[in-house]
C-alpha cells in the first residue's frame, strides 16, 4: 500500500481523490492539504484535512498530488518543494481527463453499460449506408465581459460564434456577430442565466438539423467527421464525459451555492409530477452529471429539452430572486447543469454518446 497526499480539499481535490481510490486500490489518500485561510471540515470522509503551513509531521518522502485549478499549480509547487517534498505531481488538464475517462469507463462497466464516445467506432461501424447528410452548427457562446484568452482560437468551420447578454450593453464584440436579442429572447436576463439566453436563441431561432452549444474557452474534442460517426453510433445526443462530485450532485450543489434553490427546484418537480420528482431526487443522491452546459442535439430533441426545462428555471428564478454576489447570481446556470443531465439519463429511446472537452486558457 503506498499513501500520497493530495493538496486542495475543495471539489476537485476531492474528485481526484475518488479517482485514484477507484482505478488504484493500492494507493490510500493519507490526507488533504490546504494552505489557504478558508474555511475547511477536519475530515473529508474518513481523511484528514491539513493546514500544510501548520502541519509538522507531514512525510516528506510521500508522493503529493497537486488537484487544484491550474493557475495555482507554480505557487504550490514551489511552496511544496521548500517544505521538502520532491516527489510531486501536479495534476494537468490532459491527466485529469484520462483520469475521468478511465473511471467512468470502469463505472459504467461495473453496473453492465457500454460507456460510448464519439472518437470511437460506434454500433455500426462497418455499414455500407450512405451517411445522412444533415445540416448541423455548434454555438460558441461569448461574452463582451470574458478574460481574453491567453492564446489564439480559430474557431471550427461549424462553430458560430453568439454574443450572449447583447440586450446589457451596445458593445459589440466585432461588427455582424450573432447576438442574443433578436426577435424572441431573454438575453436581458444574461446576469442570472449566463449562457441559457444564447441556448434560449438557439432554441427559439437556430434552424440546423444539428445543432450544439459551447463556451468560448471549453470547446467539445471531435473527430472531423462527427456528424458521421453520430449516425455511426445511432446517437441523437453528445455530453461532456460525465464528472464525479461528492459526496452528492444535490449536496454538491448545496455546499457551493444556495441550498433554498435546489430545495426549491425539487419541489417543483414533485409537484409538477411527483414520479419525476422522486426520479430526482433519487438521481441526484448519485455523483456523475455532465458539466457547463455543453451539447450537441438534433434539433427536435432541442426543441423538447427546451420546452422542459426553461419553465423550471424560471419559476426557481421568481422564487431565488436576485442574489448580491454576481457568481452565485448565475444559479439557473448551474441549476441547468444537473437538470440537463438528468433528463437525457431518463428520456427513453434517445441514445448519449460522449465527448471530451477542453479548456482554453
Amino acid at each position: 500500500m503506498e499513501n500520497i497526499y493530495i493538496v486542495g480539499a475543495h471539489s476537485r481535490g476531492q474528485t481526484l481523490a475518488e479517482y485514484i481510490r477507484c482505478l488504484y486500490p493500492n494507493v490510500r489518500t493519507e490526507a488533504f492539504l490546504y494552505d489557504n485561510e478558508e474555511q475547511n471540515p477536519q475530515k473529508i470522509g474518513m481523511i484528514p484535512v491539513l493546514n500544510m503551513n501548520k502541519a509538522d509531521k507531514l512525510n516528506l518522502t510521500y508522493p503529493v498530488l497537486i488537484g487544484t485549478k491550474g493557475i495555482h499549480h507554480e505557487k504550490l509547487l514551489w511552496r511544496l518543494q521548500q517544505m521538502g517534498f520532491t516527489r510531486i505531481y501536479p495534476v494537468t488538464q490532459k491527466e485529469d481527463r484520462m483520469l475521468r475517462n478511465a473511471y467512468i469507463r470502469k463505472y459504467y462497466a461495473e453496473i453492465g453499460q457500454r460507456f460510448w464516445k464519439i472518437d470511437e467506432p460506434g454500433i455500426h461501424k462497418g455499414q455500407t449506408a450512405v451517411p445522412e447528410k444533415k445540416t448541423s452548427a455548434v454555438y460558441v457562446v461569448r461574452s463582451v465581459f470574458d478574460q481574453p484568452l491567453g492564446c489564439e482560437y480559430k474557431p471550427a468551420v461549424y462553430e458560430k460564434e453568439i454574443q450572449a447578454g447583447a440586450a446589457l450593453t451596445d458593445e459589440r464584440l466585432y461588427p455582424g456577430i450573432l447576438t442574443d436579442d433578436r426577435g424572441d429572447n431573454i438575453s436581458g436576463k444574461n446576469g442570472q442565466y449566463c449562457e441559457l439566453t444564447a441556448l434560449y436563441w438557439i432554441w427559439k431561432h437556430a434552424r440546423e438539423e444539428m445543432v450544439g452549444m459551447v463556451h468560448y474557452r471549453r470547446h467539445f474534442m471531435l473527430p472531423k467527421q462527427w456528424t458521421a460517426a453520430m449516425q455511426d453510433h445511432g446517437a441523437d445526443v453528445i455530453l461532456p464525459v460525465p464528472l464525479y462530485v461528492g459526496p452528492s450532485i444535490a449536496e454538491n450543489y448545496k455546499m457551493r451555492h444556495d441550498p433554498a434553490d435546489w430545495n426549491f427546484m425539487l419541489d417543483f418537480l414533485k409537484n409538477k409530477d411527483r414520479k419525476l420528482g422522486e426520479a430526482a431526487q433519487t438521481f441526484f443522491e448519485g455523483n456523475l452529471y455532465s458539466p457547463c452546459n455543453m451539447f450537441i442535439m438534433r434539433r427536435e430533441i432541442l426543441d423538447q429539452f427546451c420546452t422542459w426545462l426553461f419553465p423550471i428555471l424560471d419559476a426557481a428564478a421568481a422564487h431565488g430572486g436576485q442574489k448580491k454576489d454576481a457568481y452565485q447570481n448565475r444559479y439557473p446556470g448551474f441549476l441547468s447543469e444537473r437538470l440537463m443531465t438528468f433528463y437525457f439519463a431518463r428520456k427513453k429511446g434517445c441514445k448519449v454518446v460522449y465527448a471530451d472537452k477542453n479548456f482554453l486558457k
